[in-house]
C-alpha cells in the first residue's frame, strides 16, 4: 500500500522434480554398491526402492527423501514408518541432501524410527538436522 515493493516470495520447489532427482542419486549409488534396484515410488508400497543383494535373494527396502541442506523437517507417512518397523534389518532411510552450488549428498539411516505413529496420524514431521546426524554414508 506504501508503495513500496514488500519482500519476495520464495520460488516454490518443485517436489516432484526433486524427489526423482534424489531417487535416481540413490538408485546410482545402489549399482555403484553392487545391488539391483528398481523403483517401486508409484506403487506406495511404504518404500521408493526396492534393491536385490545379488545372489542372496534378499531386498533392501529403501525410503529416499530429497532436501535442500539445511531443511527443517523431512515429512514421512504412516506407511512408511510402520514399514520400516515391520523389516527393521532391511528398510533403509535415504536422504540425500541438495546444496546451493548444484552438489549433493547421500545419506543412509538404518532403525530411522523408533514406533509407530498415533493411529490417526497420516504424516509425521522429522526433525532434517536429527536424522542427519544420526545417519551414515552409503553401504
Amino acid at each position: 500500500m506504501s508503495g513500496q515493493a514488500g519482500p519476495v516470495a520464495p520460488q516454490p520447489v518443485d517436489t516432484q522434480a526433486s524427489a526423482a532427482r534424489a531417487r535416481a542419486i540413490v538408485m546410482e549409488i545402489e549399482r555403484n554398491l553392487g545391488f539391483d534396484p528398481t523403483d517401486r515410488e508409484t506403487e506406495k508400497l511404504g518404500y521408493d526402492i526396492e534393491s536385490r543383494v545379488p545372489g542372496t535373494g534378499k531386498l533392501r527396502f529403501i525410503e529416499v527423501k530429497g532436501r535442500v541442506a539445511g531443511a527443517p523437517t523431512i515429512t514421512v507417512t504412516r506407511n512408511e514408518i510402520l514399514y520400516s518397523l515391520n523389516k527393521p534389518d532391511d528398510f533403509i532411510l535415504a536422504i540425500v541432501e541438495f546444496f546451493e552450488d548444484g552438489s549433493h549428498q547421500a545419506h543412509y539411516l538404518r532403525e530411522p524410527f523408533k514406533r509407530e505413529p498415533d493411529f490417526n496420524a497420516i504424516v509425521v514431521g522429522y526433525d532434517f538436522a536429527g536424522l542427519i546426524a544420526r545417519a551414515e554414508a552409503p553401504r
